[in-house]
């Protein structure tokens, strides 16, 4: 028999009192809401550039920092988060090569590379994206896919990373 309802996905209530489905992109933009300004306020310099559901009961939350990501921050990342472990198992990462890129500011500063992307809703007849990033501008970036360029709200973005063109 299989799992009781689907994986990632929690019931949650409108304004209206209606039970709806809380996608897999509202459950991390939810937790992402509770633990960035935690971490950031407790830990001086620390950025939390992403964080992903890997299950319905674990995440990683992406983190850096200007001196670099190493065990004894991400120990510190997940002290910060301790009481959440009763409900969730925790990873904490650097943003390697492939950095988490969600907000503006990241893609301003990923301008002339290249960056997959994946939108919760199609945009331009579909929803993942690998192409340049030509232009960050105050609602959407740019990118260039294979010669054309195509307009991508931010509010649309659910996962975005740079590509390693190594």
């Amino acid at each position: 028999m299989g799992p009781a309802g689907p994986f990632f996905f929690e019931t949650a209530t409108d304004f209206l009192g209606h039970e709806q489905m809380a996608t897999t992109y509202e459950k991390e933009k939810t937790l992402l809401q509770q633990v960035a300004p935690r971490i950031e306020s407790e830990l001086a310099g620390v950025e939390v550039l992403a964080l992903e559901l890997m299950t319905p009961s674990r995440f990683c939350v992406y983190v850096d920092h200007p001196s670099g990501v190493d065990h004894a921050l991400c120990k510190q990342v997940t002290d910060v988060l301790r009481d959440l472990l009763r409900e969730y198992t925790i990873d904490v990462s650097s943003p390697g090569i492939e950095r988490p890129v969600r907000t503006p500011q990241h893609f301003a500063e990923a301008l002339g590379r290249k960056v997959a992307l994946r939108t919760a809703e199609p945009v331009a007849g579909r929803s993942k994206f690998k192409g340049e990033v030509r232009q960050a501008g105050a609602d959407a970036l740019t990118v260039s896919i294979d010669g054309a360029d195509v307009d991508i709200p931010y509010e649309s973005i659910v996962r975005g990373n740079l590509i390693d063109e190594r």
